[in-house]
């Protein structure tokens, strides 16, 4: 859910990256944080744990322009893939106005990525969505690993529903930018009442 701040006429939205632990999730935010201008992000914060990095980072598009006079400021998190991390991921689910879930395409990892798949929706479930109207688009990470996962077999398993999905090689930067793109146009939609981006 977007947050108003009436001082600064900014809109504040929540977007999460969301898969199956080192899937790519902190690799997309690092790059994103890195192609955005210093004048138009906040602070990067990193939360480490034994396993995994929660990254956070705020940034405002001068390219989106305005939701009824207010400008738009994305705040990006990607969430602890392990399932022990699950009162982490709670606390950043809350709130949230659109994920990206990012699978692994790892043949060994298709376990994983069900099993994070699966978590998403009880997660999102516990605090009161439904993951069939919340905006999600889907990345394909690591395309470039021999033997991927073929992305027919990925959309059968996690896109029946023929969600915006794009392959990607996020430690090169593939597909990360569009990605992103896909999802913030489609949470401003959503904010301007169905209006096209």
């Amino acid at each position: 859910m977007s947050f108003i701040n009436y001082a600064t006429r900014e809109i504040n939205c929540k977007i999460i990256y969301f898969g199956p632990g080192l899937s790519g999730k902190t690799t997309n935010i690092q790059y994103i944080y890195e192609q955005t201008q210093p004048e138009q992000r906040g602070k990067l914060v990193t939360l480490s744990t034994e396993n995994e990095r929660t990254l956070f980072f705020d940034f405002l598009p001068l390219s989106i322009g305005d939701v009824r006079g207010f400008k738009t400021r994305f705040h990006l998190y990607s969430i602890p893939g392990q399932t022990f991390y699950d009162v982490s991921r709670q606390f950043i689910i809350k709130g949230v106005d659109g994920i990206v879930f990012v699978a692994d395409s790892q043949p060994e990892r298709i376990e994983a990525n069900i099993e994070s798949w699966d978590s998403l929706e009880k997660s999102l479930d516990k605090q009161g969505y439904d993951i069939g109207k919340v905006p999600l688009v889907l990345q394909y990470n690591k395309r470039d690993v021999p033997g991927a996962i073929s992305v027919r077999e990925l959309e059968a398993t996690f896109n029946p529903t023929h969600r915006p999905s794009f392959e990607a090689i996020a430690n090169r930067g593939v597909g990360v930018m569009e990605t992103l793109q896909s999802i913030t146009q489609w949470v401003i939609r959503d904010l301007k009442g169905g209006e096209e981006t």
